[in-house]
């Protein structure tokens, strides 16, 4: 079992930055690959970044690449998810999840691949 808390959420102007954390508990958490996923109102949830166990395998939905960051720290339990050049599209609740992995090392794209989730961070991007 997994319980997981993201923060960092806030409103910022388009251009700025935001940085999430998602803490988690339980101690495999390194065994988890972990993604963050974002869903504004009226529209489906929508996958943002991933990342395999170690953090050194990633995956960026198109609309973000090049300005998302995904990370992690085992030593700290945490994932992370480093925003930049933030744009009013941006905004939605963002939430991370974990995933169990039948082949050690995968990266995980799809919502209903993860197992656990978090109660999600508010992120409003102003113009």
């Amino acid at each position: 079992q997994v319980q997981l808390v993201e923060s960092g959420g806030g409103l910022v102007q388009a251009g700025g930055s935001l940085r999430l954390s998602c803490a988690a508990s339980g101690r495999t958490f390194s065994s988890y690959a972990m993604g963050w996923f974002r869903q504004a109102p009226g529209k489906e949830r929508e996958f943002v970044a991933a990342c395999n166990w170690s953090g050194g395998s990633t995956a960026y939905a198109d609309s973000v690449t090049g300005r998302f960051t995904i990370s992690r720290d085992n030593a700290k339990n945490t994932v992370y998810l480093q925003m930049n050049s933030l744009k009013p599209e941006d905004t939605a609740v963002y939430y991370c999840a974990a995933g169990n992995t039948v082949v050690r090392g995968s990266i995980l794209t799809k919502a209903w691949s993860y197992d656990y989730w978090g109660q999600g961070t508010q992120v409003t991007v102003s113009s």
